[in-house]
């Protein structure tokens, strides 16, 4: 499965607040318009945040939910300039907003999912190279040249 197709990066999120965020993200990125029923998965992503944050630190947050509502892996990247208020572990803002839409069965692949995407965004030069982009495809594809070249190492 290709990820970071077009319509998956929302390169100026405005929102500066965990929820609206989530919600700015949600409506905004058009790789979202294939789940059946947004605002129900919207309310499992923030029931998850409710629990536990997601944001993990350096900047980044991977907020994510389960549902039937799709039969494939679904991902969005926010690109957050002014950074978002989020309980990062870190207590930092959240500058990288990413929001995967889980298939009930599809926890391995989340899960080789977030682990490429954590070994590339540990890199302080990798995000800072995402966030001084200006254009959404040009970051779509610098995730997945980057992810591919990720897949080949391991």
């Amino acid at each position: 499965m290709q990820y970071f197709i077009e319509g998956s990066v929302v390169c100026n999120i405005e929102s500066t607040e965990k929820y609206s965020a989530i919600h700015e993200l949600l409506t905004k990125a058009s790789v979202f318009r294939g789940i059946k029923d947004l605002s129900y998965f919207e309310n499992v992503v923030t029931e998850r945040e409710k629990k536990l944050s997601t944001g993990l630190g350096h900047g980044v947050a991977f907020a994510h939910g389960k549902t039937d509502a799709v039969d494939s892996l679904y991902i969005a990247l926010g690109v957050s300039k002014k950074g978002i208020e989020y309980e990062a572990l870190d207590s930092k803002p959240v500058h990288f907003l990413f929001i995967v839409a889980n298939p009930v069965d599809g926890h391995l692949e989340y899960l080789k999912l977030i682990s490429g995407l954590s070994r590339l965004l540990r890199h302080d030069d990798f995000r800072s190279r995402i966030i001084n982009m200006t254009q959404s495809t040009d970051i779509e594809k610098e995730f997945r040249t980057a992810l591919e070249a990720v897949k080949a190492k391991c």
